[in-house]
């Protein structure tokens, strides 16, 4: 992880959550650790942008932690949980997630609380590498 990427992702994070900066762990999560709502990731990302020069979109978040893999797909909406596929992509955005014993577990709507400091340091810094 990039130094001068994570410094400027904490700045984001603790200014749009009004919190301290040394709150704003690696691995801290974003939604249940930190208290972010949806509406904090648009600040933060906005906040983000002004700090990097890199925008990037919820919808670009959203397609990042997919993977581009259809809803239908990603889910499986009768047993309300992540399907293989979809746990693969997952581990490769969220390597944390290898460590938890979430196959099969995992219910769609609790991937975002997971999503940590860290994994957004890298979405920015992917996002930074293609418009560079």
């Amino acid at each position: 992880m990039n130094d001068t990427m994570f410094a400027q992702v904490r700045t984001a994070v603790a200014e749009a959550l009004g919190i301290e900066e040394d709150e704003v762990t690696a691995d801290a999560s974003l939604l249940d650790e930190l208290g972010a709502e949806s509406i904090d990731l648009l600040d933060i990302l906005f906040r983000i942008e002004r700090l990097t020069g890199t925008k990037i979109t919820v919808a670009e978040l959203s397609n990042y932690v997919q993977g581009g893999i259809p809803d239908e797909e990603f889910g499986d909406e009768e047993a309300n949980v992540i399907t293989e596929a979809g746990m693969a992509q997952l581990k490769k955005v969220m390597p944390q997630l290898a460590e938890m014993d979430l196959d099969g577990k995992l219910q769609p709507e609790r991937v975002m609380s997971l999503f940590t400091v860290a994994n957004l340091v890298a979405l920015v810094e992917t996002r930074a590498a293609v418009t560079a």
